[in-house]
Order: structure tokens, then C-alpha cells, then sequence
């Protein structure tokens, strides 16, 4: 039924999925949910308004790391939302984009996220792709679908005998229908859309009371690196909504960077990496102790 609803009325895969979640998709006239399966001859409508986009800032503050004639690598300052929920919002990266590059109001998974690759949280910081043409957009999609896109972060938790290096792998979903939460199942069975995932670490670094992990998730799940850190019993410095403590400093954040985005090139698309440094809060709470 999503891809369905997707084809019909032109809309990205999390924009149709907020259409489901949200009870708007109906057949024969009963909501339905997205992965059901349709019949030849059934009725399917859709509550749907369309959706002009974000707003284009072009004076919004916008930190380019890396322009090409096809790409953009950006740098997001934690407390900005990567896109916007309604076309009023200001502020945004989306409506930053769109500004500055104007051509991607017609690349990328829907009008509320133009050219982006890839979402981050609002109170994580750090390096997010976009895409400037639809042949990037769709290269890039389909390297992050499979693991090509390389990603990396950069995470304090409390310190601790976490392993110097590791791996954890679970099943992860939404905590219900709707839930913008995520947690870990025992089984696919267990929970619907659950999905697994691997997220792996090693210690950088080890301070009195902190210590930073480089994280690397290739197929990144909503909530992914938070959720397996809080299950290690290690949850991140300021995500109060995985069991982090409040940190006096962090401000609007949690303590969770994207520092390394990097793509192998193919014929194309050309090859590029970029990387990011701590952020000063961050760097701050490690030294300050």
C-alpha cells in the first residue's frame, strides 16, 4: 500500500509513511497500515494536502564543507531541524539549502527534505550530503541503501568497562505505532517494522568521568546509535531520552557528532571525503575533567 501511495501521489518514503502513521490511508474506507498488501479492485484514499516545501532562506547561515556541480557536504550545528515539518517552518537546513541551491527543490525523497541524502537529529550536530541533481541523488541513494556511503560519528558517554572496540547488533523499531521512540526487539516477529542493525565503536579517548567513541553505522536506523549506546548501558551525554544524564554545557544538544561522511566514486559520480572536527562543547566536557 506505501508503495502504492508513493507512486500515485509523488511523495517520499517518510512523507507517505507520516500519511500512515497518522491514520490518513484508508481502504474500503478502514485505515490501513504501510506493507499491507492491495487487492486488484480495492478503493484506497489518501486525507492529503499537498506540500509546497520549506521556505528558501538564502540569507540563512550555512557551512559548506564541500561544493561540487553535484553535491554538497554541509556541516549542521545541533539545534536545527535537518527538515521542515510544515511549509511556515523557518530555520531549517532544508530552507537553508534551498536558498543557496535553489535547484534541489525538485531532488530528493520529498518537497519537506530537498537534496538531502540523509537525516540527522535535530540536537545531533555534524556533516549531512545533499544532493544538487537527480543522477547524484539517486546514485547516492542507492550507496547508502547498501552500505557504500561511509559514515562515522563521534559520541561521549560515561566512562566505564565498555569494551575498547566492539560491535552490537539487534532488532530495532518504532516503540509503537507513531512513536517517533525506538527500541530494541527480540525478534522481527516481536515488533512491526523493526529492522536490524549493527552499530559499531572503539574508544578514542578516556577522561575521569567521559569517554569518546568513534561510532561507525553504515545503514543507520532512526535513533540507531543512541538506542545501542543506551543498551550497552552507555547512553549519550544529553540524551535524556535514552537515559543520558542532563550535562550542564551541551546546551541544545546531545553529545553525538557526525564527523566522517566519504564516497568511493563511480563512473558517475566522482569520488569525495570530508571530515569534521569536535565540536567545542564537546571537546569542552572531555577537558573539563
Amino acid at each position: 500500500m506505501d508503495k502504492i501511495v508513493a507512486r500515485h501521489l509523488q511523495l517520499g518514503r517518510r512523507s507517505v509513511g507520516e500519511l500512515f502513521a497518522r491514520g490518513m490511508v484508508r481502504v474500503e474506507g478502514r485505515p490501513t497500515m504501510k506493507g499491507v498488501l492491495g487487492r486488484a479492485g480495492q478503493e484506497v484514499s489518501v486525507s492529503f494536502s499537498p506540500d509546497e516545501g520549506p521556505l528558501p532562506e538564502p540569507d540563512a547561515p550555512l557551512c559548506v564543507r564541500l561544493q561540487t556541480d553535484a553535491v554538497v557536504v554541509v556541516d549542521k550545528p545541533a539545534g536545527q531541524p535537518a527538515a521542515a515539518l510544515r511549509s511556515s517552518e523557518r530555520g531549517t537546513l532544508a530552507g537553508a539549502l534551498l536558498g543557496h541551491y535553489p535547484e534541489m527543490k525538485t531532488v530528493g525523497y520529498g518537497v519537506r527534505e530537498p537534496g538531502l541524502i540523509h537525516r540527522l537529529d535535530t540536537r545531533t550536530s555534524g556533516l549531512l550530503i545533499a544532493a544538487r541533481t537527480m543522477g547524484a541523488f539517486t546514485t547516492l541513494r542507492e550507496a547508502l541503501a547498501r552500505g557504500a556511503l561511509q559514515k562515522s560519528y563521534l559520541a561521549i558517554v560515561p566512562a566505564g568497562d565498555l569494551p575498547r572496540s566492539g560491535e552490537i547488533t539487534t532488532w530495532l523499531g518504532p516503540e509503537h505505532r507513531g512513536s517517533v521512540r525506538v527500541v530494541v526487539a527480540a525478534s522481527p516477529q516481536a515488533l512491526r517494522g523493526a529492522r536490524q542493525s549493527t552499530t559499531r565503536w572503539r574508544v578514542l579517548r578516556a577522561a575521569r568521568e567521559w569517554q569518546l567513541l568513534e561510532i561507525a553505522a553504515p545503514h543507520a536506523y532512526r535513533h540507531q546509535i543512541r538506542v545501542h549506546l543506551a543498551a550497552l548501558g552507555f547512553p549519550i551525554a544529553g540524551d535524556e531520552v535514552y537515559g543520558g544524564s542532563p550535562v550542564d554545557g551541551l546546551g541544545a544538544r546531545h553529545a553525538l557528532h557526525a564527523s566522517y561522511v566519504a564516497w568511493a566514486g563511480d563512473p558517475t559520480l566522482p569520488s569525495f571525503a570530508v571530515a569534521s572536527t569536535l565540536p567545542r562543547e564537546m571537546e569542552e566536557l572531555l577537558g573539563g575533567d
